[in-house]
């Protein structure tokens, strides 16, 4: 049942940090239950970006917690990153993920008006939220080339895949937001859902096309073949 408590979603400042403990929290055990992986964070990083303004949290008007997004500097400001979105449980499913997303989005235009904007995903219900906001599909080339970044990816359970291809792919897919050249949010958006069935196709030609190696690997171990059945079928 959807929850119908009134949410508030707002640029989030110091008086929030005390939710950072259970934001990091959500953020890895919903990575653990998709199987997938994040760079990970931690409470003391969460709350830094809340005393920066650089993050957006979503609340019940009882201050219960419901969702949380932040930004991510990289190339000296060249680009930036929305990153961490996560939503409560009991809130999933509710447009949340997409109202924090349009705000984090926003707030990044405001703080980094010049900066190319970009995202890694493996879901299409992110995918579709990003296109609706303007961004576009891209290569990892088109990205940043800051080290930083993704040294971050080491904790993800595909780290050896992104490696393996040179950081050139991997199982996510890339998306950027150029605010000198891109398309108006209807038309990417449009273009979206004309072609939602073939990104769901090549999506899960390329997470299978990619693990297919491992596999070989490791012959087919227990563990390998629940990585790719997770990735697989998570959709």
């Amino acid at each position: 049942m959807e929850n119908q408590q009134q949410i508030v979603i707002r640029v989030a400042d110091h008086l929030d940090a005390h939710y950072a403990k259970r934001i990091t929290d959500e953020m890895e055990s919903s990575a653990m239950a998709r199987g997938t992986g994040i760079a990970k964070r931690s409470p003391e990083y969460v709350a830094g970006k809340m005393l920066e303004g650089k993050a957006v949290i979503a609340v019940t008007h009882t201050g219960q917690w419901v969702g949380f997004c932040y930004i991510e500097e990289w190339s000296h400001g060249k680009f930036v990153a929305n990153s961490g979105l996560i939503v409560a449980p009991e809130f999933r499913k509710s447009g949340v993920a997409k109202q924090i997303k349009q705000k984090i989005f926003n707030l990044s235009r405001e703080k980094y008006p010049d900066s190319k904007i970009f995202g890694l995903t493996t879901g299409l219900a992110v995918m579709k939220i990003n296109s609706e906001l303007g961004y576009e599909p891209v290569t990892y080339s088109e990205l940043t080339d800051d080290e930083v970044f993704w040294a971050g990816c080491k904790s993800c359970v595909n780290y050896d895949i992104l490696m393996s291809k040179d950081r050139k792919n991997c199982m996510c897919t890339a998306m950027l937001f150029d605010p000198k050249d891109h398309y108006e949010p209807k038309e990417t958006e449009q273009f979206f859902e004309e072609n939602k069935k073939g990104f769901e196709r090549l999506v899960r030609f390329k997470q299978w096309k990619l693990l297919k190696p491992f596999m070989k690997k490791d012959n087919g171990s227990s563990s390998t073949l629940k990585m790719v059945f997770a990735f697989l079928f998570h959709f």
